[in-house]
């Protein structure tokens, strides 16, 4: 089982290193799947560069792209531009997705343990008392099953809150088609973006054949430098959302345009950013999307807050925690 100090061993060696290490877990997952592979495509920066080391080896391996319709315009054109790349598409909208799984605030953690809460039922008692106290049944102290304080309030906002978005509009349609394909998915992520990652890799490796659902992530143990770099090595073309690619004063790269391409409703962490948070600079490059994000909502019969009226109403909600999605004016 791999360890802390060689996922940093690994992460301190040259980016030609890198390259060479991924490439053999690359070669490693193809052979043990006689080529029946596909590398997750999403358009953003990760991924370009994985589809790019993995073609380097295996020109036709097919890139999948999840089409949930909350990508950045200029990612879904970007996908549409590369070749062999199979489109998926989600069975439900994302509105349609609020209003069955609440919406995504906070973090995927905290999201689940408050849908937990407003949702009580006779057979979730027990789970409802663990995410109030952290203790479970026997009286042991589970501390990381236990809702932070500070967000125990949510419990009772007049929106539900959940963490089932990824599931219904990424997870389930790249589950179907990998079902039905037999293909074996690689995707781009790195133990860098959270912990939960990091314990994943720790587990499994690059390569986990072991699990239910085999997944390689090849680029694991490489940090958003070594991927700018190796953008910058190879002279990739990337989407446009990213802007230009240039070195800062401390000689670091970086983008001059948006730095994050998740979801772009998504709200998971938007408490934690800085102004202007990623809601403020979508109004500023994207309005169209800014309004219908922000505005419409309304109250069902039951008297709980969802998208309505022509938009998400995610303002609302964004109040109720405290961001400030209003755009920043520039004074002149």
């Amino acid at each position: 089982m791999p360890t802390a100090e060689q996922l940093k061993e690994l992460q301190s060696k040259t980016l030609e290193e890198k390259i060479q290490i991924s490439s053999a877990r690359i070669i490693e997952w193809y052979e043990h799947w006689d080529g029946k592979i596909a590398v997750s495509f999403s358009g953003g920066k990760d991924s370009t560069v994985l589809l790019h080391l993995v073609r380097r080896i295996y020109p036709d391996v097919v890139g999948v792209f999840s089409d949930t319709g909350l990508e950045f315009p200029e990612l879904r054109n970007f996908a549409k531009s590369q070749e062999n790349i199979a489109f998926v598409k989600p069975a439900m909208t994302f509105s349609q997705v609020i209003k069955r799984a609440g919406y995504p605030v906070i973090s995927k953690q905290s999201s689940r343990k408050i849908w937990d809460l407003q949702h009580p039922t006779e057979k979730n008692e027990v789970t409802r008392n663990l995410r109030l106290t952290g203790f479970s049944k026997s009286g042991k102290f589970c501390p990381t099953m236990k809702l932070a304080n500070k967000w125990v309030y949510l419990k009772d906002a007049p929106f539900f809150i959940g963490d089932g978005c990824c599931d219904l509009m990424k997870k389930r349609p790249l589950k179907k088609y990998y079902k039905e394909t037999k293909l074996h998915p690689m995707t781009g992520v790195m133990t860098e973006e959270s912990d939960r990652r990091e314990q994943s890799w720790k587990i499994n490796g690059c390569n986990a054949f072991n699990l239910k659902e085999p997944i390689s992530t090849p680029i694991a143990f490489w940090t958003e430098q070594d991927v700018l770099q190796y953008i910058k090595k190879y002279n990739l073309e990337y989407a446009s959302v990213y802007g230009d690619l240039v070195e800062d004063e401390n000689g670091k790269l970086r983008f001059t345009g948006c730095q994050r391409t998740g979801c772009v409703f998504c709200g998971f962490g938007c408490h934690l950013e800085k102004e202007p948070n990623r809601f403020q600079r979508l109004a500023e490059t994207h309005p169209k999307l800014y309004n219908y994000c922000i505005n419409g909502g309304e109250y069902n019969e039951d008297g709980i807050w969802q998208p309505g009226n022509g938009g998400l109403g995610m303002g609302h909600v964004l109040d109720y925690i405290g961001v400030n999605y209003e755009p920043i004016k520039v004074e002149e």
